[in-house]
């Protein structure tokens, strides 16, 4: 009977293996992001034939623990993408209206969860998946409320398949919308969910769209920590009051690691070679983790359980995606 340690192993091999060919095949065909082949391919590793058994079996513990511990680890190291320089660069105005527009769409996503009768906790990582910055945002948000791994996978699934329809639907619109590259790069980096498909999404417009798309979607990551930390001292007043209960912290460890990170990104002592390793070290971090969620997911429970999930979803990439737009367009003038 292995330890728990090494129960770990067989998991953790395949995730890793399944993070090198993602990448491969990123380098390969630069549309594609790799977080979102990490996803698929846990999809496919947990529905095909013989693959599903030892998924939810041997390997289940490595991809529980790269679920979990590996996209807290991700969370931590996507703190130095955020230069505070970069984003205050944007201008006053500019910082209100994307803040405005991640409010807007954190209330409007929820709202629209609950108005399809989605549970709360799942309209409530639906929401913050889709407004800050994906499978990231949902991990953080479940670790603050005290929401089940296994709670995560079906908004993961959503964020991942929206962000997609973004990469293809968006580049088609900018002749149609006579959209410059700037305008449709504050769109991209307003509207889309995460930092890869924001990269995958923008760069189809040129270098100028991909510079206002990075640093318009890194400034609605910052909105990570205030808004854990929010939700987390919601739920410290609410959660706790038996007596002898220990209340959950307002804001994890690992949130708070972010926020650090981000301050020593913005101090410009880290090399450019130390940031490059950095975004590949949480590339193999995140990646993991979404293999290890995407696992988890049996379609055909997913087909049962989730069309109104996936109505919702898609009424909310609507909603974000006019209301990214709308603020493209004030941004850049």
């Amino acid at each position: 009977m292995p330890g728990p340690v090494a129960a770990t192993v067989p998991g953790l091999l395949a995730a890793a293996a399944a993070v090198v060919l993602a990448l491969a095949v990123h380098i390969l065909v630069p549309v594609l992001p790799a977080m979102t082949l990490a996803v698929a391919f846990g999809l496919l590793a947990a529905n095909i034939p013989g693959l599903s058994g030892w998924t939810a079996g041997r390997g289940r513990a490595g991809l529980d623990f790269a679920g979990k511990h590996l996209m807290r680890a991700g969370i931590v190291i996507l703190g130095l993408k955020v230069s505070l320089g970069d984003v205050l660069g944007l201008g006053w105005e500019s910082l209100l209206l994307i803040t405005g527009v991640v409010l807007a769409a954190f209330a409007g996503t929820y709202g629209i969860g609950r108005l399809f009768r989605l549970p709360p906790h799942v309209s409530l990582l639906v929401a913050t998946g889709f407004s800050i910055c994906g499978a990231s945002a949902i991990g953080a948000m479940a670790a603050v409320r005290r929401i089940r791994q296994a709670d995560t996978v079906l908004p993961v699934a959503l964020v991942t398949l929206c962000g997609t329809l973004a990469i293809g639907v968006l580049p088609l619109l900018i002749r149609p919308l006579g959209l410059s590259p700037e305008v449709f790069g504050a769109w991209a980096g307003a509207s889309v969910h995460d930092v890869g498909q924001v990269v995958a999404t923008a760069q189809t417009a040129g270098a100028s769209a991909l510079a206002v798309a990075v640093v318009v979607k890194l400034t609605r990551v910052i909105l990570l920590a205030p808004i854990t930390a929010a939700a987390g001292l919601h739920h410290r007043s609410t959660a706790g009051a038996g007596e002898g209960m220990k209340r959950p912290p307002i804001v994890p460890l690992f949130v708070l690691g972010f926020v650090a990170f981000a301050a020593l990104r913005s101090t410009g002592w880290l090399s450019p070679a130390a940031l490059d390793a950095a975004a590949v070290l949480q590339d193999i971090a995140l990646g993991m983790a979404l293999f290890g969620l995407g696992s988890a997911v049996r379609v055909g429970q997913l087909l049962h359980t989730g069309t109104r999930a996936l109505l919702a979803a898609l009424a909310s990439w609507l909603l974000i995606a006019a209301l990214g737009l709308g603020a493209a367009f004030l941004m850049i003038r």
